[in-house]
């Protein structure tokens, strides 16, 4: 089994920046790729960004040029968000890839007010 916990999220005015962290636990080898996904109210949960274990990275073309995801050697994925948007609120997702499937955390909540 694998535990991931997010942090970093909140309130921030248009504009500003966050950085979310996510940590996993238990059985993390073969690590296929982690990233981060969000859900809006009433919309589907959507990719946000990827990185594989080989450390190719893949966006959405709403983020594109803002976020960066990044990935220290092990269980360990941060993705650092700039120039927010009203747009980018939502409840943000760890994802971790195995083969065996997909794990994922509880979210955490980012609010950007305009």
């Amino acid at each position: 089994q694998v535990q991931l916990v997010e942090s970093g999220g909140g309130l921030v005015q248009s504009g500003g920046s966050l950085r979310l962290s996510c940590v996993a636990s238990g059985n993390t080898f073969s690590i296929f790729s982690m990233g981060w996904y969000r859900q809006a109210p009433g919309k589907q949960r959507e990719l946000v960004a990827t990185i594989t274990s080989a450390g190719s990275t893949g966006y959405a073309d709403s983020v594109k040029g803002r976020f960066t995801i990044s990935r220290i050697s092990g269980p360990y994925s941060y993705l650092q968000m700039n120039s927010l948007k009203p747009e980018d609120t939502a409840v943000y997702y760890c994802n971790l890839r195995r083969a065996n499937g997909d794990y994922w955390g509880q979210g955490t909540q980012v609010t950007v007010s305009s």
